[in-house]
């Protein structure tokens, strides 16, 4: 392979902190190969890691002091010059954000663009408005160019309900013309049983993504395992502060891997009190809602035909369109 006009000869020189995750956290004061191997087995794998971890669930997970937590996380902020940036600068970098298609152009103009990397967007809608039929054709779509509205990454899905389904990519790459062995083979799938292995499936995903390039990450269903361990309105608060907790470890991620996009599907219930308009709304409550950077809610149609309505997002108008589900997967 032909190198880079600035690579140097120097293997050292070459190696950044994701390509050898020790590499920079051995670096840190105060960090020795015990605090490195704790900091790995917890996921943590680089300095921008540790820089964006939450101080508790350092100590928690990693077993070391405040103080130790406090200074470690400060070196790597600083390394990563986590401080203010002017409005201009994030611009300049949105602009150039690659989105990822949906393989509708109605759907994709709709989100201006597409599955937009770097935020957690929340997919929700009654049982067949095609939640997981979407979560399938992203999978095959992220690995396109980003020509053809890709990201040129893999796919890592969380299969909390069995709904995992490897003929239905076969069926969406034969349709795009892609060989389908391929597609199959950059999807990694994990079988959540329970809500803790679900959230434990979550944090193993860091040692993942650098591996296969990893650009997104599905979780369907993210309430499914919830709703029925915990019942009763005894168990409400714990249940929430757990999904708070899983949610923003999903977000977490996005800002730590360029180019990541984490789509995760939501169930809905019914409003016993409105008479009036649509009685559905998501579950999980304030919670869900807060955590998610895009909403977007999904109705039947006519026949092939579902209706896509962007209720919450930080740029884009409340809005809907008309997209479908065929055999050969998401289109117009």
């Amino acid at each position: 392979m032909a190198k880079k006009k600035d690579q140097s000869d120097n293997p050292k020189e070459n190696e950044s902190f994701e390509s050898k995750p020790s590499y920079g956290l051995k670096d840190l004061p105060g960090v020795g190969d015990a605090t490195v191997k704790k900091l790995l087995e917890a996921g943590i794998l680089s300095i921008r890691t540790l820089a964006m971890y939450p101080l508790k669930k350092l100590m928690d997970e990693v077993g070391i002091g405040e103080k130790t937590a406090e200074k470690i996380i400060k070196v790597a902020q600083d390394i990563e010059k986590m401080g203010f940036k002017s409005a201009d600068i994030i611009w300049e970098k949105r602009k150039t954000l690659n989105k990822l298609t949906t393989g509708s152009q109605n759907f994709d103009d709709l989100l201006m663009g597409g599955i937009e990397p770097g935020a957690v967007t929340e997919l929700f809608g009654e049982y067949r408005t095609g939640k997981t039929q979407l979560a399938h054709q992203l999978c095959v779509n992220v690995q396109l160019s980003y020509e053809e509205g890709g990201l040129e990454g893999g796919a890592l899905y969380i299969d909390t309900e069995g709904t995992f389904r490897p003929e239905r990519l076969i069926q969406m790459a034969v349709a795009k013309d892609l060989d389908h062995n391929l597609i199959l083979k950059n999807v990694t799938i994990g079988r959540a049983y329970n809500s803790n292995h679900q959230i434990l499936l979550a944090k193993e995903a860091p040692k993942i993504i650098g591996e296969r390039n990893i650009k997104l990450i599905i979780v369907d269903s993210l309430i499914g395992h919830f709703r029925s361990e915990y019942i009763g309105r005894g168990t409400l608060a714990e249940r929430q502060q757990i999904i708070n907790t899983h949610i923003h470890d999903l977000l977490r991620l996005t800002e730590i891997y360029d180019e990541l996009a984490v789509v995760f599907t939501n169930q809905v219930s019914a409003k016993p009190d409105v008479f009036y308009g649509n009685p559905l709304t998501h579950t999980g409550g304030h919670v869900v809602a807060h955590g998610a950077t895009i909403r977007i809610f999904l109705r039947k149609g006519k026949g092939e035909q579902r209706v896509a309505k962007v209720v919450d997002a930080p740029n884009i108008p409340e809005s809907d369109t008309i997209f479908s589900i065929t055999e050969d997967g998401i289109r117009d």
